[in-house]
């Protein structure tokens, strides 16, 4: 009872700030680590809002590419609300995996404020936009339980419809596509409560058609170790999260006036989440906060993530 009311979705969520164009990608350090983000392994609907807020900043010594052309002293907020969900099938197939769909929409509010550099010498500039970000579609998300153990795969793909415009400092969209082929292995043990989980995928970017920019590819983990505690009519999960996220290819195209731009970034934090069944239904709620510990050719700050699944 305690796994089936843990084991929900994948989180799929908006991009966040990352080395490639703009310092940024789609996939963000977060949304594939806890026991609320595994695929699920039984069958039924679920919904998934989700909010992130990130901060942070660049020194003037690290120049990003950006809409707006180069720029340095780089400081940006996101306040992202993603609403999503799903369905699992109830026939296994591929020895016993269950199959799951999924899709999600973020719309978000951005903040940036950075030096840019311009024919007659650099300004300050400072930007608020807010929109729709670029669609996820989870076409394919399979899971195998075998024991203690979960085995998943899946295939997020990043859909550009967010609001975009070239030479605009900040875009709640990325105006290119991202494929992001990802596999993951957790230990669930239900005698003592205790969860580890490891995720890792390799997200391939295409050319952005407005500025002739291509994002090298990122090979990204997210890992957790969560204890889970009977607390009143459910269950308290109590953990830690970390992330490493590195690009492997670099940056290209004519528009990458940086070079290769690899960017790297690290980073820790707790995790808290109560889950409550509902009869054959669950709620789940998990907060936590992420910190960058180690960066590279981007921005460094906190993400702060709220989410809520609920599966019927």
């Amino acid at each position: 009872m305690l796994v089936g009311a843990m084991l929900f979705c994948l989180v799929a969520a908006p991009q966040t700030l990352m080395a490639g164009e703009g310092g940024v990608s789609h996939t963000i350090p977060g949304a594939n680590a806890t026991l609320v983000d595994l695929p699920p392994v039984a069958p039924g609907w679920f919904i998934k809002p989700m909010y992130l807020h990130y901060s942070g900043s660049a020194s003037a010594h690290v120049p990003i590419p950006t809409a707006a052309g180069v720029v340095g002293n780089l400081h940006a907020t996101a306040n992202t609300f993603a609403l999503g969900g799903g369905y699992t099938f109830e026939p296994t197939i591929l020895g016993g995996a269950h199959y799951t769909l999924a899709a999600f929409l973020p719309y978000t509010w951005l903040d940036v404020s950075a030096n840019v550099v311009t024919p007659l010498g650099t300004v300050r500039k400072h930007n608020s936009v807010s929109g729709l970000g670029d669609l996820t579609v989870v076409p394919m998300m399979l899971a195998w339980k075998i024991g203690d153990w979960q085995l998943d795969t899946l295939v997020p793909i990043y859909a550009p419809i967010g609001s975009y415009e070239k030479g605009r400092l900040g875009n709640p969209g990325l105006n290119y596509w991202t494929f992001d082929p990802m596999a993951g292995v957790s230990y669930i043990n239900k005698k003592i409560g205790f969860n580890a989980m490891l995720h890792f995928g390799y997200a391939m970017n295409t050319e952005n058609p407005d500025t002739n920019y291509r994002s090298g590819s990122l090979l990204h983990f997210d890992a957790a170790v969560q204890q889970v505690l009977p607390v009143g009519p459910g269950f308290l999960t109590i953990g830690v999260e970390g992330f490493y996220f590195k690009q492997i290819t670099g940056d290209s195209g004519s528009g990458a006036t940086l070079g290769d731009f690899k960017g790297m970034t690290a980073g820790v934090g707790p995790v808290l989440g109560y889950v409550l069944p509902i009869g054959k239904k669950s709620l789940a709620l998990e907060v936590k906060w992420l910190a960058e510990i180690d960066t590279k050719k981007r921005l460094e700050g906190d993400y702060i993530w709220a989410k809520i699944v609920f599966k019927f």
